[in-house]
């Protein structure tokens, strides 16, 4: 009987009510469908709440900005001239918004940037450990309802006529920590239901709700920036808002939380079961639900101590190489709208709706960068090799894209596609389908989790890196943008020969045979940790 009540409480309503409507339960393969749908969907609120202050800097900050076309693309041309005589006279005589289109305005908007970063990476790993430690899709709800509450305050300083720095900078310092409850709680929630086989393709297509919320937020941001740029922040805040809802209705963290058992109760065993297509025993579209073991869903399993997370095997050089991948990522996703804004094309500057709209193409080749890049780690089985490569190829593609993107229209664009692609590859492959391999990796014993706590060191520390290359952007933008790109080239250097070592022990496992994989080397290597480890069961 109280297992019952134990099962009820745990499922989410949404599921309750679909089953009771139905009469019988859906198959384990639709569970999956919908718990892939559900985190896309949060994820792609979350980045289409951070999307707005880029769209909007040149607003605030208007340093060339004279014109504002009515169409942005995609509904009109994807470029629009600037035009003097067009231009709305109110916001001519205040040109910008107090304090950000000051002398110092740039700085300012950095450190807007910064300030939201930092507490997202300090939060991330705060975040990281109560996500393995409490229930799933209650954390995550949270975070989404109040994630949204904090970036819409940010824009009503707009309706409340606010010039005061310190509020602009409390509202993202409070939006940086509630965002960090996102990435970490649903990597965990997708390690969770899907095993080791086909990870890096599954979640290289799912990772595309990073560039999804993107582009969404960027349009979104856009398309109501006529009316105020206070609503570019109101409408995504409450987008995030929703989502949450949606989360607590329907997100099932765990397997076990809506009845699916496994024989021995560990997670890692929960993955072999759901990746046998045995397990389903199929009485029409229904699967017959095993009821073996002890319940182990949301809130029962112990979670690994942060500081023994650190000894997992891959997870510093992996953490290291995100903190400069994710710097060189981040600083397009707050600076690519700003720079094509003030940097003439073809002859002819953009309006800032056109800018921060043709900015999603960007994210568009993040998408296929994510895809390929999962889709061939599984293939080599070589997921830093992979990572390495992209890096490497985004050195010379940044760079041909700051000399030769202002020669021409579909030059910029082809260019920056291409740049999506290699640089948002490795970040998205790093952030999912390793981080899900380390959390659930062979020196974790028994019903110890990982999984949110590994997502948040690595995503933390590539958070860190990622709050100082908008700063650092902010302040070499004033020595020309050739400064930036050359900033951002030795990261991605940097972020590739991290990964060397890995990538010598892959490349020889494929040419020699599997005798012992990277991975495998430094468990044996690694016992004591693995001890270490394996008594956090006790």
């Amino acid at each position: 009987m109280s297992g019952n009540y134990e099962a009820m409480r745990k499922t989410p309503p949404g599921i309750l009510l679909i089953r009771s409507i139905r009469g019988k339960d859906l198959s384990l393969k639709s569970y999956r469908y919908m718990v892939l749908f559900v985190t896309f969907i949060a994820y792609a609120c979350y980045h289409a709440s951070r999307k707005p202050s880029s769209i909007v800097k040149s607003v605030l900050d208007p340093e060339r900005e004279k014109g504002s076309g009515r169409n942005p693309w995609p509904l009109g041309n994807v470029f629009i001239r600037e035009n003097v005589e067009g231009f709305d006279g109110n916001r001519m005589s205040i040109k910008g918004w107090y304090p950000f289109n000051g002398p110092d305005g740039t700085s300012k908007l950095g450190e807007i940037d910064v300030a939201f970063l930092s507490c997202y990476s300090v939060g991330m790993y705060v975040a990281g450990h109560l996500g393995d430690s409490l229930d799933l899709r209650l954390f995550l709800t949270c975070g989404m309802i109040f994630s949204g509450i904090f970036v819409g305050l940010f824009g009503m300083g707009y309706f409340w006529n606010i010039h005061v720095f310190w509020y602009f900078l409390v509202m993202q310092m409070l939006a940086g920590l509630f965002q960090a409850t996102g990435w970490p709680s649903v990597v965990a929630v997708i390690g969770n239901w899907f095993g080791k086989r086909k990870r890096g393709l599954i979640m290289g297509v799912w990772n595309a709700h990073t560039s999804v919320g993107n582009i969404s937020g960027s349009l979104l941001a856009a398309c109501v920036l006529d009316y105020g740029w206070g609503w570019s922040f109101i409408v995504p805040g409450a987008l995030i808002v929703l989502g949450g809802i949606l989360v607590y209705l329907f997100l099932a963290a765990y397997p076990e939380d809506i009845g699916f058992h496994c024989e021995h109760g560990s997670a890692k065993d929960m993955d072999e079961v759901i990746n046998d297509e045995e397990f389903q025993i199929q009485n029409g579209s229904e699967v017959a639900l095993e009821k073996c073991g002890s319940r182990k869903g949301s809130g029962s399993r112990k979670s690994v101590p942060l500081f023994d997370a650190f000894f997992i095997p891959g997870v510093i050089p992996f953490a290291l190489c995100l903190f400069f991948s994710k710097l060189v990522a981040y600083t397009f996703l707050y600076w690519l709208p700003f720079y094509l804004s003030q940097t003439e094309i073809g002859g002819q500057y953009i309006s800032v709706k056109s800018a921060g709209n043709l900015s999603t193409l960007f994210d568009v080749g993040g998408i296929v960068g994510g895809i390929l890049a999962g889709y061939t780690s599984d293939k080599l089985n070589a997921r830093a090799t992979i990572a390495a490569t992209f890096l490497y190829a985004a050195i010379p593609t940044m760079l041909i894209y700051r000399s030769f993107g202002n020669v021409s229209q579909g030059v910029n664009i082809l260019l920056m596609v291409i740049s999506g692609l290699f640089i948002n590859g490795p970040y998205a492959l790093i952030t999912t389908a390793v981080s899900a391999d380390l959390g659930t990796h062979s020196s974790l014993r028994g019903d110890s989790r990982a999984l949110a706590t590994v997502t948040a060191i690595i995503d933390g520390t590539g958070s860190v890196g990622a709050a100082l290359g908008p700063l650092l952007t902010g302040f070499l933008s004033k020595k020309g943008w050739d400064a930036v790109f050359g900033m951002l080239t030795v990261c991605a250097l940097i972020a590739g020969l991290l990964l060397s070592r890995l990538v010598v022990a892959e490349i020889t496992e494929i040419a020699y045979g599997p005798i012992h994989s990277s991975s495998e080397q430094q468990i044996h290597e690694a016992s004591a940790s693995e001890s270490l480890l394996s008594d956090q069961r006790r």
